[in-house]
């Protein structure tokens, strides 16, 4: 078992993960309050922006093939190396919908 430091940028956060554990359980384990729901790599409500190093998240079904290299979603990723994350970044295919449901809740309020 390799253990690895996950610093969480722009918050002060850091903790080490070894590569058989989540580190969205890691993260409940030292009660650091990263966001999750699903926990089965579907929603992306843990999503995180891989800003330095690599993980593994075969499991992972929310990304697609490219967005898993630049996004981990906590609840599924296993570092294999350090790393620094963005939380609260979510991949381009959610931030497309995310501006589609405001623009059409604009749209709703304006009828």
């Amino acid at each position: 078992m390799t253990e690895y430091t996950v610093e969480f940028v722009g918050t002060g956060e850091t903790i080490t993960c070894s590569d058989k554990e989540t580190i969205l359980s890691r993260c409940l384990e030292e009660g650091i309050a990263q966001e999750y729901s699903c926990r089965v790599g579907m929603c992306l409500a843990c999503s995180a922006e891989i800003l330095e190093g690599e993980v593994t998240q075969p499991a992972a079904r929310g990304l697609t093939e490219a967005e898993a290299e630049g996004y981990a979603l906590t609840c599924m990723a296993r570092p294999t190396s350090d790393l620094k994350l963005e939380r609260g970044k979510y991949p381009p295919s959610i931030e497309g919908d995310l501006e589609a449901d405001s623009g059409s809740e604009t749209a709703a309020a304006d009828d």
